[in-house]
């Protein structure tokens, strides 16, 4: 089993720039595919990016391809998501999530984190 908590989020102005961390206790990351994810008020959870368990290659949704980017430190045990150029529909609760067979499924992955607010004002 693996523990997961997120922290970075915040409120930023629109085109500023927050780093998400999603540091993993209990197992190795690296055993895991990695997914964020986001919700936002009265919105389903949907996926934002992905990084497959070897490291290899990586995912993300076309609303922040060019934008935000996935990454992994192993020696940390912690996955991150850049954020660039954020813009107020950003605004989210972003999620970590380990263990998904299907990335761009929230109902695949097993392991998730408690969230942390992200806020773009306009």
């Amino acid at each position: 089993q693996v523990q997961l908590v997120e922290s970075g989020g915040g409120l930023v102005q629109a085109g500023g720039s927050l780093r998400l961390s999603c540091a993993a206790s209990g197992r190795p990351i690296s055993n895991y595919n990695t997914g964020w994810f986001r919700q936002a008020p009265g919105k389903e959870r949907e996926f934002v990016a992905a990084i497959i368990w070897s490291g290899s290659r990586t995912y993300s949704a076309d609303s922040v391809k060019g934008r935000f980017t996935i990454s992994r430190d192993n020696a940390k045990n912690t996955v991150y998501l850049h954020m660039n150029t954020l813009k107020p529909e950003d605004t989210a609760v972003y999620y970590c999530a380990a263990g998904g067979s299907d990335f761009y499924s929230a109902t695949n992955y097993v392991y998730w984190g408690q969230g942390t607010q992200v806020t773009v004002s306009s």
